[in-house]
């Protein structure tokens, strides 16, 4: 491909940007650093854009160079999940987003692969057996080409594989088989995040408790400390002083194939609601399973307002 230009290069490989930056997203588990990785992938594919020889597709080719980006990234400053499993690097991804990725290439943003869940338990993996796990069972890449990319054999992949998928089993929630998106089920969810939401902006401990399931877990990366069980994170709610909380507003929005609510909270000084966190809530059978909050910071990142108005109006 040496006698490409830069700019038809560049419409090439535009094409994949989104659904690279979906599989940085889910190595890393950070939307910055998959948005870093992901130059830095195009870069690499302009260096090398001799080696394109066209024995497989140039999709494939570009996947080859994001992959290894992001495991030269983790070999570099690979970080540890903390002692109780959360991730504190870890990143909402917005479902506005995810929907550019369309046709063949869907399935990479296939809801049971994209949730917080999903990529949390797969930041416990180390780097090659993450990627294997990926580029199979999530982009359903032969295992002989798998190994090509990776330099493995065959028997490589396949032990990766199987131990990849152990560990996977070992921190993924219990109800895992029941996430099957299944639109029935969307009424009762959207019924949840409507009493979710009711119940917040009132700072209304009791209902928000009855919503939570017994086991239910809640984590604010990148603040550590994962809250496990229904008295733990009311517990956490009420020292923090949420029980007690006014001028809330909360703007409904997707991200990771999950509803989220964007809370506001009143700025007299202003006189506009300004960006306090973002919950992001995992449902299961009618019931809240984990919260997971973020920071204003990612506010912006998600396309979400910088304020809402005092009058209601967005």
């Amino acid at each position: 491909m040496n006698d490409v230009d830069e700019v038809a290069f560049s419409g090439l490989t535009e094409q994949h940007r989104r659904e690279l930056h979906v599989h940085c997203y889910r190595m890393l588990g950070s939307f910055e650093d998959a948005e870093d990785t992901v130059q830095e992938t195009f870069l690499r594919a302009w260096r090398k854009r001799d080696t394109f020889q066209g024995r497989s597709t140039f999709r494939a080719w570009l996947y080859r160079i994001a992959t290894n980006a992001c495991l030269d990234l983790l070999a570099k400053c690979r970080p540890e999940p903390a002692a109780g499993g959360e991730v504190q690097w870890l990143q909402p991804y917005p479902d506005r987003l995810l929907d550019e990725v369309d046709g063949p290439e869907s399935v990479a943003v296939a809801r049971e692969t994209i949730e917080l869940a999903y990529v949390v338990a797969v930041q416990h993996l180390a780097p090659r057996p993450r990627a294997v796990l990926i580029l199979r069972d999530v982009l359903g890449w032969p295992a002989k080409e798998v190994a090509d990319l990776l330099g493995d054999s065959v028997n490589s992949v396949n032990s990766a594989l199987q131990r990849a998928r152990a560990g996977m089993r070992e921190h993924l929630p219990a109800e895992r088989q029941d996430w099957t998106g299944d639109p029935d089920s969307d009424a009762e969810t959207r019924a949840v995040v409507r009493r979710f939401t009711e119940a917040s902006v009132a700072a209304d401990i009791p209902a928000l408790t009855a919503m939570l399931r017994a086991d239910a877990r809640a984590s604010m990366p990148p603040t550590p400390g994962l809250r496990l069980g229904r008295d733990a994170v009311v517990g956490d709610w009420i020292a923090d002083g949420f029980d007690t909380m006014t001028g809330l507003r909360a703007l409904p929005t997707a991200v990771n194939r999950q509803p989220a609510l964007a809370f506001y909270h009143w700025n007299k000084a202003e006189g506009v609601f300004l960006p306090l966190t973002l919950d992001v809530l995992r449902i299961t059978g009618g019931v809240v399973t984990e919260v997971t909050t973020f920071h204003a910071d990612r506010f912006a990142g998600l396309g979400l307002p910088e304020s809402l108005p005092a009058d209601g109006s967005q």
